[in-house]
């Protein structure tokens, strides 16, 4: 149960969130990229959508629908640079914002002090040169649309974070949710706070049903084998939760590098009850 980001000023503020609510995760950082194969188009806003018009082999509804895109998303950093605003409030709209900030400053139409990035007095952004870049699978005749379009490739050698959220306390989960959600889409969010609450519930049953007894594993993953999917009802409607064998090994595993339970010799004991 992971959440990942790309983003360095997402880490830090996440990191920061997580750490005033008190909430358990380890932090895994490792090298990644991220990647691009397509084409690419050049000059202003109005000579890109004119080569648009014209370009041959390359489905131009497509494009069009993405060069829009790309204007709309280039206005709303716009608007948010005409007053000044800071570089991490602009990188948490999405990863979308480097590619247009640095565009920007190759046009030296930005200006950056003490962390707020501010459009400079006087830019004429229908004068602004830009790349927009689309990729290649809009293209069904390469050497048409190359007579207008540049192949283009970029690779990005960058670190991804991941958050290992090592909670079972409902409560902090619960937090954890409002907090991700300033971070993370709805989609990704959701399936990470349900597969919590789902493992949160499952490690309580496994705690109850150990008492005071020391238990085989091999019997105690039977016992709740045949126990599965534990279904949860809930005011708006039904929680399930389903599992593997080797699933229900981890969730021990889980629990004992918490120190709720102790597995020696192939028996599990209980240490301590869930707060």
């Amino acid at each position: 149960m992971r959440f990942v980001t790309k983003n360095e000023a997402v880490k830090r503020s996440f990191l920061e969130d997580l750490k005033r609510e008190g909430i358990k995760f380890d932090l895994n950082e490792r090298l990644s990229y991220e990647s691009f194969v397509g084409y690419v188009l050049e000059g202003t806003l109005e000579e890109i959508r004119a080569q648009i018009d014209v370009i041959e082999g390359a489905d131009r509804e497509a494009l069009m629908e993405g060069f829009t895109s790309f204007k709309e998303s280039l206005n709303h950093i716009l608007e948010h640079i005409k007053v000044g605003e800071k570089f991490e409030v602009l990188l948490n709209e999405g990863p979308w914002v480097a590619e247009i900030l640095d565009q920007l400053t190759r046009n030296g139409a930005i200006d950056y002090q003490d962390g707020v990035i501010k459009l400079k007095e006087g830019v004429d952004v229908t004068k602004l040169r830009f790349e927009f870049k689309f990729p290649f699978n809009l293209v069904h005749s390469p050497e048409t649309a190359e007579k207008i379009a540049k192949q283009f490739a970029f690779a990005d050698l960058t670190m991804e974070y991941e958050f290992e959220i090592l909670e079972l306390d409902i409560n902090k989960i619960n937090a954890l949710g409002k907090i991700a959600a300033r971070y993370f889409p709805e989609e990704l969010l959701l399936k990470v706070y349900f597969a919590l609450i789902g493992r949160s519930i499952l490690a309580g049953e496994i705690l109850k049903s150990l008492g005071n007894e020391k238990i085989e594993e091999s019997e105690l993953v039977k016992a709740f084998m045949r126990a599965s999917p534990i279904a949860i009802p809930t005011e708006k409607g039904t929680l399930v939760i389903n599992y593997s064998p080797k699933a229900l090994e981890e969730v021990l595993r889980f629990l004992k590098r918490l120190g709720y339970v102790d597995i020696k010799a192939g028996k599990v004991k209980k240490l301590r009850d869930l707060v």
